[in-house]
């Protein structure tokens, strides 16, 4: 079974001649460039599974690539891993506010970035397969429509359900508004932002039952995440 998609944007050509080796060994399909615009361009071709972006590249910056993934409704669940010489706190603050979900300061090791994307690709081949995916006591059948908690079937409406599995794709990543709006709705909604509130609050209803946490938790001035309850 193919290991996934991945598509690797990095400028420096030995380091990209190594990493294309290397997962290609382990069974990936890998699409590499050295071009911030190209990247984007064979994002939209065919949706990659996981990103591996380096910050400084040709064209388009790494950080503004990471930026219009997110914004894409398309790409605005893939995972992104961003490389960058950049050692320094905000830097890596800036990366993951951005939207990268994991951060690897150069120089690493290879086998550092094998493991990591081996256990994100781990936690989403769910979800691509259309199997069932679970956090916490939530479950949710992509293909049955359904979602279940601790065993009771719930009962969410179109939106809540997009929601929930959007959050579920990724879960404990903080997700702002925007994000959200731009992920559930798509980036051509004329949607209010505060709408998404109101969806979030009857998300929340629909996945309540008796003894149970909500796992839905509020980042104050950051968003919202699904954890684990």
């Amino acid at each position: 079974m193919q290991a996934g998609k991945l598509l690797l944007v990095e400028d420096d050509p030995a380091l990209a001649e190594l990493l294309e080796y290397r997962f290609a060994n382990e069974g990936y399909d890998v699409r590499a460039t050295s071009d911030g615009d190209e990247a984007l361009l064979l994002a939209a071709e065919d949706v990659p599974d996981l990103v591996i972006l380096d910050w400084m590249i040709e064209g388009t910056s790494g950080i503004e690539v990471c930026r219009r993934l997110r914004r894409d409704k398309a790409t605005a669940s893939v995972p992104i891993i961003m490389l960058t010489a950049r050692e320094a706190e905000d830097d890596r603050i800036r990366g993951l506010e951005t939207g990268a979900d994991d951060y690897l300061t150069k120089p690493f090791s290879p086998r550092e970035l094998l493991a990591r994307v081996a256990a994100v690709m781990r936690r989403i081949r769910p979800v691509l397969a259309g199997e069932s995916v679970e956090v916490g006591d939530l479950a949710l059948d992509p293909v049955a429509h359904k979602v279940t908690r601790r065993g009771k079937t719930l009962k969410l409406g179109p939106t809540e359900y997009r929601l929930l599995k959007f959050f579920m794709e990724s879960p404990g990543r903080v997700f702002s508004r925007n994000q959200l709006l731009d992920g559930v709705w798509g980036t051509e909604s004329d949607i209010e932002l505060r709408t998404v509130d109101v969806h979030i609050r009857r998300l929340r209803k629909a996945i309540e039952i008796e003894g149970a946490k909500d796992p839905v938790r509020t980042v104050r001035s950051a968003g919202y995440s699904l954890e684990a309850a």
